[in-house]
């Protein structure tokens, strides 16, 4: 009998009839609650976080629950899923806590077999963040707090969506991951690029935690699937740019034709197109990997998020120029993709972190 690992010829890249259904309802969702003023309004005031749309996704249509079991109150999906729901969450910059609370810090509870509070989280009654910066890649060294005297003490920052969490899932110096009541904590909000996904600075001074397991598994298994399907973010926020660019040069008219017809923009444009269906690939990529547990998964994410990070920038970067004028405006919601995609450029490491992480998974040593 073989002992080789089963690991499958080719990865599915398509999306299935069931995925495109998720889509179809994500998006009528999002039309109808998450529309560019409304995301402008509220990124001007001081609560960022769309709290009746995250009902919505979570309570209302069942989604904050994919990666959690069914036998745990969850949906029993996988990232295919996750990743379809995030393309549509990033088409519309939506202010909600989906990628740090349904992804991150549901995969650093599944990795510390902590059910009560999956299904807290897989209901949407609790929102979770896990308490480790932003910019940090799976398998980097990160913030710990100190435990000491059953209490933990220390200071933690650049914690994405801290102010909307209830739960924080905190690392401390003795190995130990640590479940954290957010009313224990004083969370500081920190200046942030992107207003639709604030960071914020976690003060714990003498707060209980509860034990749930070690961090550095559970921590390593969070990030890396954040980063997986973090590219699939950049994917819906990179066609949004680019299918609303096309529609406006097609509009725009200049010496009495429309813009898009000149042959330098066409060229642009195309070879945005190129890039963006190679992300399409190397994001789905990733999310297959991760949910079928593939051998390759690291190296997946790896590459999706190595190609990830610069494409959606320029895209967006594209989509500002190319709208002239109005593109420089407040109003036009063309600056809150720019600003989502430079702050995911270095979300859950960079794309020189990744291509140097990829290098050492396939053995390519640096000249």
């Amino acid at each position: 009998m073989s002992t080789q690992p089963n690991r499958r010829a080719e990865p599915d890249l398509l999306y299935s009839e069931d995925e495109e259904a998720l889509r179809a309802a994500v998006r009528d969702l999002l039309t109808d609650h998450c529309d560019a003023a409304g995301v402008i309004a509220r990124a001007e005031s001081d609560a960022p976080h769309d709290r009746e749309l995250w009902k919505l996704l979570a309570d209302g249509m069942g989604l904050a629950g994919l990666l959690v079991p069914e036998e745990l109150g969850g949906q029993g999906a996988t990232h295919r899923e996750v990743a379809v729901v995030l393309e549509e969450l990033g088409r519309a910059v939506a202010p909600v806590p989906y990628l740090t609370s349904a992804v991150v810090a549901t995969e650093a509870l599944l990795a510390a077999d902590a059910g009560d509070l999956l299904g807290e989280l897989a209901s949407g009654r609790r929102i979770g963040a896990l308490a480790v910066a932003l910019n940090i890649p799976a398998g980097s060294a990160y913030q710990v707090v100190r435990f000491e005297d059953g209490a933990l003490h220390g200071e933690l920052t650049g914690i994405a969506d801290a102010a909307a969490a209830d739960v924080l899932l905190v690392p401390a110096d003795d190995g130990g991951l640590y479940a954290v009541d957010a009313s224990a904590a004083t969370v500081t909000p920190q200046v942030s690029l992107d207003l639709t996904r604030p960071l914020a600075k976690v003060t714990l001074d003498g707060a209980p935690g509860r034990l749930l397991g070690d961090a550095e598994p559970a921590v390593r298994r969070a990030l890396r699937a954040g980063a997986g399907l973090l590219a699939s973010e950049q994917l819906g926020l990179a066609e949004w740019t680019l299918t609303e660019t096309v529609r406006y040069l097609k509009e725009r008219k200049q010496f009495n034709r429309p813009v898009g017809g000149f042959q330098a923009l066409k060229h642009r444009l195309a070879q945005l197109w190129l890039e963006v269906v190679n992300l399409r690939a190397a994001a789905r990529n990733a999310a297959d990997q991760l949910a079928t547990g593939g051998d390759d998964a690291d190296l997946a994410v790896a590459v999706a998020q190595a190609f990830a990070a610069p494409v959606a920038v320029h895209a967006a970067e594209e989509a500002l120029q190319l709208h002239g004028g109005i593109g420089m405006t407040w109003e036009h919601p063309v600056h809150l993709y720019l600003k989502r995609a430079k702050a995911d450029s270095i979300a859950y490491g960079t794309a020189g972190a990744h291509r140097a992480a990829l290098a050492e998974l396939v053995d390519l040593q640096a000249p």
